[in-house]
């Protein structure tokens, strides 16, 4: 089964190349795209950006493809910073995914103080010992591990698949939430989210603000990195140093759109140098 969309606003490797997603690789013409159980394929052809995968409504919501995009480019420009107008403009094509809830707590839990490929290489070690081996277009992939599986995989097999001092994070968190599920965290507003979710060993606030941005759609969330630090003050000539205090700038500032915005100003600042 396939669709298409406008590539004006779905872009996919703008999507893929912000550092909200870590289950992807090049293939064919685009991109093999993996999240929990499911597999796409992903490419530009034409004006349109087209999606084959074996479950298409899955793939629409992960995408975020009902949600118009043109006008949050629009609000984004209309904050005249200058970082933000250009990020926006050039890549429209960037958005925000609805991602599985419980892959987000444990791939952001190993993205802590990690870089990207190592980050990848450990969430697919992690999928090849515990997932299920599955293959989707003649190519395959491992789905990511059950709660169930994490939990009884003990320590030593996460310190094998290179997690470090993460170890005991993923075996505590993977045994917490086996026990008490993760449904009571989903009518939670974005403060309360945040409050539970850095009761979770390996939890802090900015991969707090990641789970709940990129995992819950709290889309009024903005992480905050060294990057982002970097932009507040040479982009808004910011003179905060604690971080949880530029959060709560960046917040009040773009309120409902503060997660776009992150994103438009963490990809521009990394990418708009070397166009």
């Amino acid at each position: 089964m396939k669709f298409d969309y406008d590539a004006q606003y779905f872009n996919p490797e703008q999507v893929l190349d912000c550092g909200q997603i870590f289950r992807f690789t090049p293939f064919k013409e685009g991109y093999l795209v993996i999240s929990a159980d499911k597999a796409c394929y992903v490419y530009t052809e034409g004006n349109k950006t087209i999606v084959e995968s074996d479950d298409s409504d899955y793939f629409y919501n992960y995408f975020d493809l009902a949600r118009d995009y043109k006008e949050i480019v629009e609000r984004a420009i209309s904050h005249n910073v200058p970082l933000l107008t250009k990020s926006a403009q050039t890549f429209k094509g960037l958005r925000l995914l609805n991602q599985n809830k419980e892959e987000m707590i444990y791939s952001f839990i190993i993205s802590q103080n990690n870089n990207i490929p190592r980050i990848k290489g450990i969430i697919n070690r992690i999928c090849a010992g515990l997932g299920e081996r599955r293959e989707f277009l003649g190519e395959e992939y491992y789905t990511f591990p059950s709660t169930s599986a994490l939990s009884q995989a003990g320590v030593a097999f996460f310190k094998n698949a290179g997690c470090g001092y993460r170890d005991v994070f993923l075996d505590e968190t993977s045994k917490r939430i086996l026990t008490e599920g993760i449904s009571h965290l989903e009518n939670l507003n974005s403060a309360q989210l945040k409050k539970e979710l850095l009761t979770y060993k390996g939890i802090g606030p900015k991969v707090a603000d990641c789970i709940a941005l990129f995992g819950f759609g709290k889309r009024d969330s903005f992480p905050v990195d060294t990057w982002i630090e970097k932009i507040y003050k040479e982009d808004f000539m910011g003179e905060l140093t604690d971080r949880n205090k530029i959060c709560d700038y960046f917040c009040n500032l773009f309120k409902e759109d503060a997660g776009y915005v992150q994103q438009y100003l963490f990809y521009g600042k990394r990418t708009l140098d070397k166009l």
